[in-house]
């Protein structure tokens, strides 16, 4: 009996591809904008497809940053795991061990860590077990592909917060922010020799070791395309809308200073 032919690599896929396709998925059902919108600088982007894309920023982010790891690591993005359309942000192989990295865009937010909890804004996040969930499963299908333990630690990244407040740290999820992460992982102690971190890459790039049926992989250079172009029109609305709120301050002004002589007539009476 032929052995069954392995799904396709997961080596060459884009950091934040999964959720890029849902965010232009959702932003494809929202209607075009007016004349008026576009020239006034209304956000293209829908109620629900922001979420999306601000997430799919933060995962390329982190992805940019991953990428400047050794050559002794191996990074792989929006890996797809588990029977339905869950995919790991990001999955880091190294000297150091094996890591899942979960990452939240919460730039400018007040971000607020305990040993239990994590708040944002005030407001209670499921991000710890959501994180611990997560390497959970990848310990699991990676354990059975090389037949071997396989420990994976969770580490979740929060991308540019306003503040970080730890008040105490989880014993078993890193919390580290963008800048942090790096560092991070290069001053983790080797656990790993080279020959197991070979294995552990070989069955991790297989898409069948993370997901019961691996779909066809999407073109990344289609979707990164359509993702700038919607990044390039979202920057450009912003733009206009700061021209138009500096037309607004300048308008004001003159008003001001134009009335500024009437009104000092007026005082001396």
């Amino acid at each position: 009996m032929s052995s069954p032919r392995p799904g396709p690599s997961l080596a060459d896929r884009p950091a934040g591809q999964a959720v890029i396709a849902e965010t232009l998925r959702i932003q494809d059902e929202r209607p075009p904008r007016s004349r008026w919108a576009r020239f006034v600088g209304a956000d293209p982007l829908s109620d629900r497809s922001r979420s999306w894309f601000r997430g799919a920023e933060g995962e390329m982010a982190v992805g940019q940053i991953l990428g400047r790891l050794g050559p002794e690591w191996t990074v792989l993005h929006a890996v797809p795991v588990g029977a339905g359309t869950s995919d790991i942000d990001h999955v880091v192989i190294g000297p150091a061990g094996v890591f899942t990295l979960n990452t939240k865009n919460h730039a400018g937010k007040e971000v607020w860590v305990g040993a239990r909890a994590i708040l944002v804004g005030g407001h209670k996040q499921h991000y710890l077990p959501h994180s611990r969930h997560e390497a959970a499963r990848a310990a699991k299908r990676l354990s059975a592909a090389v037949g071997a333990p396989v420990p994976v630690t969770p580490v979740l990244v929060l991308i540019a917060p306003k503040s970080l407040t730890v008040k105490q740290r989880p014993v078993d999820v890193a919390v580290v922010t963008d800048r942090q992460v790096l560092r991070w992982l290069q001053r983790r102690r080797p656990v790993l020799t080279p020959a197991q971190i070979d294995r552990i890459r070989a069955a991790a790039v297989r898409s069948d070791t993370w997901h019961d049926h691996p779909a066809p992989p999407e073109d990344p250079a289609v979707l990164q395309e359509r993702f700038e172009q919607l990044r390039s029109t979202v920057r450009g609305a912003r733009v206009r809308r700061d021209l138009w709120k500096l037309a607004g301050v300048a308008a004001a002004l003159a008003a001001f200073l134009g009335s500024g002589p009437a009104e000092a007539v007026l005082d001396s009476f």
